[in-house]
């Protein structure tokens, strides 16, 4: 008998929600012999295993194909009391200015890629927009130079990759993560002996009660506060784009009204997030439905899935702008909530208006996108669009 949920499929890069569904159903708690994990699926079970730090650990690291370099050294592959310091001492050079000042340079950079495709009929909005925006933005908040959107983007995708074949990390998809991580290194030496006015300089020189971060806790925190920001960003507003492309009336009442934006960010958050899983290892035995998940084990936490449980959310696999899907699990949940889900709700909501205000009719002028290959997140790779006069 085939496995209900194969993790390592390109048919679950492009859409795992069926298979979700049978999990959910028949099997809640599910041991993938291929995968060699469990996997909890159902909104109760996915909530609660997430603010369980002490049972559902991240000391051993939160994607399923782990980067063994960051273990130990981020937000993400640490438990408290390390990952309350480390979360502090980031929120406090974080927090040096308002959300609404640090996402101000979002909106000139969306206005210019609109510029850019004056005149097209067709285009792809993740190179040329998302991509743009995210990429962009991310490097001007955090204070490193500027790079090709394209490029920066596709290495980062590489680095939050898996093989599928080897079911696991390669030697290219390391190889990327390295190259950011010397970049963001390279950087935070310059900014020790010529400080300024960004992210890095911040988060090197913060300090609570005498307590600093060290050099690669500054470098690895950088990098993934950029690689998760334009991974989990660009990815999210892809696939909004692509739910609104789908969706034609709720397209239409958000261009005639941009007050609608906030909500239907959350619905697409909750419909069809980016961040589809996450890993956590058990420090004891635990009980579910009927299952002992031994210690050791590793865990994976469907988020998607539990966006799309029935049971928290009535009608789920309908898209519904008006839905307001209070307690949905886009941005993860618990201590290792993404850190900085506010300050890409605003990006999204001002870039995404721009985008609507310039082009309110579009449709897919390919159905079949490419998806990127990860354990962890889901995104499409292309995201080819038509603009109708």
């Amino acid at each position: 008998m085939n496995e209900p949920f194969r993790l390592y499929s390109k048919e679950i890069d492009a859409d795992p929600y069926p298979s979700y569904n049978i999990l959910r159903e028949s099997f809640p708690c599910f041991w993938s012999k291929e995968a060699n994990i469990w996997i909890l699926s159902r909104y109760e079970d996915v909530l609660n295993a997430s603010k369980d730090w002490r049972t559902f650990s991240s000391r051993k690291g939160n994607l399923i194909d782990e980067i063994s370099e960051r273990t130990g050294g981020t937000l993400g592959t640490t438990d408290p009391p390390n990952h309350t310091r480390l979360r502090s001492l980031a929120q406090l050079a974080f927090n040096h200015k308002s959300i609404n000042e640090i996402a101000k340079p979002s909106i000139e950079i969306a206005e210019k890629a609109l510029d850019n495709l004056n005149d097209k009929v067709t285009f792809d909005f993740v190179k040329e927009f998302s991509s743009v925006v995210t990429v962009k933005s991310l490097l001007k908040i955090i204070g490193l130079p500027d790079r090709n959107p394209t490029e920066l983007r596709n290495e980062i995708v590489l680095a939050v990759s898996t093989d599928k074949e080897k079911r696991g990390r390669n030697n290219k998809l390391d190889q990327a993560f390295k190259n950011i991580a010397a970049f963001i290194a390279e950087e935070v030496n310059n900014r020790r002996k010529n400080p300024s006015d960004d992210f890095i300089t911040r988060l090197s020189e913060v300090e609570i009660n005498g307590d600093r971060l060290s050099d690669r806790e500054v470098t690895l925190t950088t990098s993934m506060f950029l690689i998760a920001g334009v991974e989990s960003l660009s990815s999210f507003m892809g696939i909004f784009a692509l739910n609104l492309a789908d969706h034609n009336h709720a397209r239409r009442r958000i261009s005639s009204d941009p007050n609608l934006m906030e909500q239907a960010i959350e619905e697409s958050l909750r419909f069809n997030t980016s961040a589809q899983r996450f890993k956590r290892v058990l420090t004891k035995n635990h009980s579910l439905h009927g299952h002992t998940m031994k210690a050791g084990d590793s865990v994976i936490l469907a988020f998607g899935s539990a966006n799309r449980d029935r049971r928290k959310f009535p009608n789920p696999d309908n898209y519904d702008i008006d839905r307001k899907p209070k307690g949905h699990l886009g941005f993860g949940a618990g201590i290792h909530s993404c850190v900085g889900n506010s300050l890409a709700r605003i990006i999204t909501k001002e870039t995404m208006n721009k985008f609507l205000e310039k082009i309110p009719e579009f449709k897919i002028s390919n159905k079949n996108c490419d998806w990127i290959t990860s354990s962890n997140f889901r995104s499409p790779v292309n995201l080819p669009l038509i603009i109708n006069s």
